[in-house]
């Protein structure tokens, strides 16, 4: 019996790269390695790009004898943005997934994704994702609400949905980019990166959970919180200075958008002891009533609520 995955894509399974960015990742690296090579669908690479890390991280990879992970080290640290388009030069599939260091994917997860790209307006296939711990699964991504697929940019711009450990990219969409991840952006370039992308193509949706998304306040996009008000609004005037008509076609959800910096300024605010400012900087946004009870619930789980709230501004869920 011909495999299906076959049947869709030809008698040769496409390459897929993936694509992980380390930076001192020894802690977790064996794990996610080990999910890579677990995969059912075979045809991978790994680019492992290694950004000046000092500890263990590259002798964990080369322990691997495979001849399908491929080593790159950088010369100089750089930010995330330009350390993923780094790794992406590096890349000779016809698709190309991102996996951090610290997360995982389930046993199917390409195989199940790749076959999605038989449709040939699909450019972004993701899939179901669950936030864990060290201790236990914290939350399943889409067990409640499952993401729109299709034509979805308005949707990813408003309320960004997308976990950087589910995406599969087609290799061709990056021809049509005048560029890549933003290397001005620190903390929200993938968010930049992937709206962007919804513009030009179709988004699919595999409706089971593929991959895992490690919680741990040690991570770098929780260290730098004040980068995420400053960057999101630069990314919102490059949308003004691109797209024709922007305010006036997406007011909606740029609204939600300026609501997610609020909330992000305000829970710095909160951070530094001076909860005046904090009702300051929501009152445009929240009535003087929500803005008691956002108080009161904060006092209860911070600093987690920070931590949560910073989380759901990454995928959309504020």
């Amino acid at each position: 019996m011909n495999d299906p995955l076959d049947s869709l894509l030809g008698s040769k399974q496409p390459l897929v790269t993936v694509v992980m960015n380390c930076r001192n990742c020894e802690k977790y690296l064996a794990h996610a390695l080990d999910s890579v090579v677990s995969q059912t669908f075979e045809n991978w690479e790994i680019v492992f790009w290694d950004n000046q890390s000092t500890d263990k991280s590259a002798s964990i990879f080369k322990s691997y004898n495979d001849e399908r992970f491929r080593y790159f080290r950088a010369q100089h640290s750089s930010p995330l943005g330009q350390a993923r388009n780094l790794a992406m030069e590096k890349a000779r599939g016809e698709f190309i997934a991102f996996l951090d260091c610290d997360d995982l994917w389930l046993p199917k997860k390409l195989e199940k994704q790749i076959s999605l790209f038989s449709d040939p307006v699909v450019g972004i296939v993701i899939c179901d994702t669950i936030f864990f711990n060290d201790k236990k699964d914290v939350r399943q991504l889409y067990r409640r609400n499952k993401p729109p697929e299709g034509f979805v940019f308005s949707q990813l711009l408003g309320s960004y949905f997308i976990s950087m450990e589910t995406p599969v990219i087609r290799r061709s969409v990056l021809d049509g980019m005048d560029h890549w991840f933003d290397e001005r952006f620190e903390v929200i370039e993938e968010y930049d990166f992937f709206v962007r992308l919804g513009r030009h193509w179709n988004l699919a949706y595999v409706d089971e959970v593929l991959a895992k998304w490690r919680i741990h306040e040690s991570s770098w996009t929780w260290s730098r919180p004040e980068l995420f008000p400053a960057e999101t609004r630069l990314f919102l005037d490059k949308l003004e200075h691109n797209i024709p008509n922007f305010s006036s076609i997406y007011s909606n959800e740029i609204r939600s958008v300026m609501l997610k910096i609020a909330v992000q300024e305000a829970l710095i605010a909160w951070g530094e002891g001076r909860s005046r400012s904090m009702r300051e900087i929501l009152k445009p946004y929240v009535c003087a009533s929500r803005i008691a009870r956002l108080l009161s619930l904060l006092s209860y789980f911070l600093p987690f609520a920070a931590f949560d709230f910073l989380n759901r501004f990454r995928l959309g869920r504020l």
